[in-house]
């Protein structure tokens, strides 16, 4: 049996569900994300395309694009955040925050360069992205 996760935007519209379990959760630290979440940092969860897919509302999901590397997904009728695809790296970030039930279980910090809000709890913090994902794979220092 599959696990499933359901979230939804700020006003519930869009309804989204995730299958499975993610193939990562962290919190990420870069100026785009910050700035995008209206916090210090933001939490993910990152999931194969296929293991997430809106269940209502898909009318009201709109895209936007500041770079080729990510397509972040919103409610146009409550400006919820949703989701980010990421294409090239063939992955989805739910926030973390949109699906409620799902135990958030961090395993890495990412741009960890850029933190405004350093945090001691004793995860690697990568100064950008693991090397994987095309970073450097370079640790820092809590």
């Amino acid at each position: 049996m599959t696990t499933t996760h359901k979230g939804a935007c700020f006003c519930g519209s869009v309804q989204i569900e995730t299958a499975g379990e993610p193939e990562g959760m962290g919190y990420c630290h870069c100026q785009s994300c910050r700035s995008w979440s209206g916090g210090p940092v933001n939490a993910f969860s990152l999931w194969k395309p296929g293991a997430v897919r809106v269940t209502a509302g898909a009318d009201q999901v709109a895209t936007f694009k500041k770079t080729a590397a990510s397509e972040r997904q919103y409610c146009v009728k409550c400006g919820g955040h949703l989701m980010t695809r990421h294409p090239g790296l063939g992955l989805v970030d739910v926030f973390a925050a949109t699906l409620p039930g799902l135990p958030f279980k961090p395993g890495v910090h990412i741009n960890y360069a850029e933190t405004v809000l350093p945090m001691r709890d004793g995860l690697p913090k990568m100064k950008d992205f693991p090397a994987e994902f095309g970073g450097s794979g370079q640790q820092v220092p809590e």
